[in-house]
């Protein structure tokens, strides 16, 4: 009988938390990575659009110091999803991600709410402290995630059709010729 390599999983000796805290990301220099990042409060919040010329600021300040190819983005009232070219030999992502938002959260007054969590470690209220990160594994992963980032103001009932929503790199990848202006009318999408 083959024995396995991998430990046998003892849910005595480990607890949801213990799990969390040793959770390792994925770090491949050069990747091509999907992103979720949401805000804290995401109740009735649209801080991200609302303030959308701070946000491209901080996106723009970041990426002139730490070089990225932001291949798609759609920027929603309460979380945003993008698709992110690393250079060859670079796998920071993290560090963009708290530059970029540092860099929002400095442009904007201090009267959010802060958790006394917070408080004590001198941080603001406004992003979620972590953030979702896939590596892109091939041409069809890719492009589900592309259709995923441009249906979704559709699929949260934002707009009736994708190209209606401003903040979005949809209308990018009609002029290229990769979609169609009326991709998606009517509710269905490529990810079904």
């Amino acid at each position: 009988m083959e024995r396995s390599v991998i430990p046998a999983f003892n849910t005595r000796t480990f607890s949801a938390v213990t799990l969390m805290r040793t959770y390792i990301r994925n770090r491949t220099a050069g990747g091509l990575y999907f992103f979720t990042v949401n805000l804290a409060d995401r109740r009735e919040n649209a801080l991200l659009v609302d303030r959308i010329d701070n946000l491209r600021e901080a996106f723009r300040k970041t990426f002139a110091t730490h070089p990225t190819i932001m291949e798609a983005i759609v920027i929603l009232p309460d979380h945003l999803h993008c698709i992110w070219q690393l250079p060859p030999g670079d796998d920071g992502y993290s560090t963009r991600w708290r530059l970029i938002k540092s860099h929002f959260s400095r442009s904007l007054d201090v009267d959010e709410h802060r958790s006394a969590s917070r408080l004590r470690k001198g941080e603001r209220g406004i992003w979620q402290r972590r953030y979702w990160e896939h590596l892109v594994r091939d041409d069809e992963d890719y492009a589900r995630h592309l259709d995923y980032i441009h249906y979704n103001p559709v699929k949260h009932g934002l707009v009736t059709r994708v190209k209606d929503w401003p903040h979005s790199t949809f209308s990018r990848w009609v002029a290229q010729g990769i979609y169609p202006e009326d991709w998606a009318d009517g509710g269905s999408n490529a990810m079904g």
